[in-house]
């Protein structure tokens, strides 16, 4: 027979908080499992063996300490279960040991990190990026937890300990400090990704922790700019200010590569340009896409010198150990003085200004100049193409091209 019995000690330091155990009895032998959950005498209740509380600020902790000693026993019996089930012969320190080792390998920080890992090594370093950027948020509110109900750090959160209240305060934590609901809802949804995967993998069992947040995508302000911004954007005299005058080149050379991403910019090599043609791979589809080099491409290529690295455009000049750095670095510096050169024309509304506007506004005079959405849809490389293989299975790149020129043609009128 076996049982399992929450208890507490006290601290021997006299107003310092003691410590919750459980104590696991398995054929007389007694093993005792340390929590890491720590609360003062007067919120233990010795008769029921569990927390109490009637102190306001102490109320949320203490209801997480709570939750998580329901997780740890529930699976502590399933664990119990499975040794009965496959182990003829099994002790208390067996369960003691498959407890600790459950606790270290699919903790949440932890599970997450290996998935991190791996997108690392099968080179999805930009999925991997965004994954880290989700962790770090949630440490960061983890931290919080400490500093408002005094959460352990020493104690992860478990993944069967996700719940819908936990991912609830996390929501309202990330509105406090000022993020925006795409950016919240984006986080949420790669920790909603992660937790299905241990779902998928008999890890743990799906009890909707996400039901309660929001999980979709607002439309985000206006990207596009009108024809006579951009007119103005091409007419500014920034001999003076060489820094602005390379935001304005790539954000050109963007738009009149058909709003090329700025990571597809980066990264495009020189073997790429053969007869007249850039020829590349999209990084976030992998779709191969073909576009005409134009005059407008070579003028701006031309005022710059011969890089010495492997990459085409004036963006990665030199072989980094870690050009992956060195392209955010260069986009962040890009975004800046696109920012600036917004302020100049008396623009600076425009979501954010970035190297999107250049896509969006290519897209938006495609449109507006009735091309059709089929061909704007490949001329961008979206791998979404539902809409257009119901019309075409595929396009000429003579067409594309041709709706190219249309659109750079509106510069000069």
């Amino acid at each position: 027979m076996t049982y399992i019995k929450v208890k507490y000690r006290s601290s021997s330091v006299i107003g310092k908080e003691g410590v919750i155990y459980y104590q696991i009895i398995h054929n007389r032998a007694i093993r005792q499992v340390a929590t890491g959950y720590h609360i003062r005498t007067d919120e233990w209740d010795e008769k029921r063996s569990t927390v109490v509380t009637n102190d306001e600020s102490r109320k949320a902790w203490i209801l997480t300490v709570r939750e998580n000693m329901r997780c740890d026993l529930e699976r502590i019996n399933r664990i119990i279960a499975r040794l009965t089930k496959n182990v003829i012969n099994f002790t208390s320190n067996d369960i003691a040991e498959e407890f600790k080792l459950y606790k270290k390998r699919y903790s949440f920080i932890h599970y997450m990190g290996d998935i991190i890992n791996n997108l690392k090594l099968n080179n999805k370093t930009g999925t991997a990026e965004n994954y880290r950027s989700a962790l770090n948020s949630f440490m960061r509110f983890q931290m919080r937890l400490e500093s408002e109900y005094g959460m352990s750090l020493k104690e992860d959160i478990m993944l069967d300990c996700i719940s819908s209240e936990l991912m609830e305060r996390y929501e309202s934590w990330q509105k406090k400090i000022g993020n925006v609901p795409n950016t919240i809802s984006f986080y949420i949804r790669i920790f909603r990704a992660v937790y299905m995967r241990a779902v998928e993998e008999g890890i743990i069992d799906d009890k909707k922790p996400f039901k309660r947040v929001y999980t979709g995508v607002d439309k985000t302000g206006k990207r596009a700019l009108p024809l006579k911004t951009i007119r103005e954007i091409k007419s500014l005299d920034l001999s003076l200010r060489p820094k602005l005058d390379h935001a304005r080149d790539i954000f050109f050379l963007s738009f009149f590569l058909r709003g090329m991403s700025f990571v597809d910019l980066c990264f495009l090599r020189k073997t790429d340009l053969k007869a007249g043609k850039i020829t590349y791979r999209r990084r976030k589809t992998g779709q191969q896409l073909t576009i005409a080099w134009t005059k407008d491409m070579q003028q701006i290529l031309d005022k710059y010198p011969s890089n010495k690295s492997d990459y085409l455009l004036p963006i990665i000049t030199k072989n980094y150990s870690n050009e992956r750095c060195a392209y955010k670095n260069a986009g962040y510096r890009i975004n800046r003085n696109l920012k600036k050169i917004g302020e100049m024309v008396g623009a600076p509304d425009y979501a954010g200004w970035s190297l999107y506007n250049a896509r969006h506004s290519w897209a938006s005079l495609a449109k507006e100049k009735g091309i059709p959405i089929s061909v704007i849809s490949e001329a961008l490389g979206h791998d979404n193409e539902k809409t257009t293989q119901i019309y075409l299975a595929s396009l000429e790149k003579s067409v594309i091209d041709q709706a190219n020129d249309l659109v750079i043609s509106l510069l000069e009128s």
